[in-house]
């Protein structure tokens, strides 16, 4: 079953499945802008194309990921984005 999210009045847009290969996931696109997510499990994002800015918890310096890079986020937590220019990714939602 497909789950389809959208924030920021329209700029994030996901669509949620799961998969015995890949697990609970989403895949989705982002518009240029400034955004903050909350988790609730751990998060592994891939870059798929475009590129962005993220702030993850505990960190000082903003660090940039492009196509086919991955950062992980930690469960109950935070994170930043800042979005030049639109920009794909998947997003894997890790068990704790």
């Amino acid at each position: 079953m497909l789950n389809v999210s959208e924030y920021f009045d329209g700029k994030v847009k996901s669509i949620g499945f799961e998969s015995a290969t890949t697990g609970r996931a989403s895949v989705g696109v982002m518009a240029e802008g400034e955004y903050t997510f909350g988790t609730a499990q751990a998060e592994e994002m891939t870059v798929v194309s475009g590129s962005l800015k993220v702030l993850l918890p505990g960190e000082a310096e903003w660090k940039r990921y492009a196509p086919g890079e991955v950062f992980n986020v930690p469960g109950h937590s935070e994170f930043h984005l800042q979005v030049a220019e639109p920009f794909a990714y998947l997003c894997r939602y890790l068990k704790d």
